[in-house]
């Protein structure tokens, strides 16, 4: 196994792009399902109100919308059958957003002060994770 395969698969949400590469190479067949069924319109219209009004930047708001739209659907409950990952930013492992909030499985406000610490963190603010999440379809 190569030192690059090795290196993707370190990472929970790359191990997701190391699983393709070898689907591509050894021409197994590979079913791709949503992570998400639409959310309740009263539902995402109250995560959507609660990210509006915790992310005071327009253009970061307006990135963090693309990503959880692509990600869950603004689907509080969503889950991904084949990785696991959950919630409006789809946590890999889900129970990682524990460190938000003991409600992060049912609060939209616990996963989304979770997926922007995340974004922040790792990316340096939600336009630079949707920048990634363009050329990767992951983040």
């Amino acid at each position: 196994m190569s030192v690059s395969v090795i290196r993707s698969i370190a990472s929970p949400k790359k191990a997701i792009t190391a699983v393709a590469v070898v689907v591509a190479t050894t021409g197994v067949g590979l079913v791709s399902t949503p992570a998400h069924a639409a959310a309740p319109a009263s539902d995402a219209s109250s995560a959507k109100s609660i990210a509006r009004r915790m992310i005071k930047d327009p253009a970061q708001y307006r990135a963090f919308h693309k990503i959880v739209s692509h990600e869950s659907g603004w689907n509080t409950h969503a889950k991904n059958p084949s990785s696991g990952a959950y919630g409006l930013v789809q946590a890999l492992p889900a129970h990682k957003m524990a460190s938000a909030g003991s409600d992060w499985k049912t609060n939209p406000a616990t996963q989304i002060k979770w997926g922007l610490k995340y974004m922040n963190s790792r990316y340096g603010s939600p336009v630079a994770a949707w920048r990634f999440w363009t050329t990767h379809h992951w983040y």
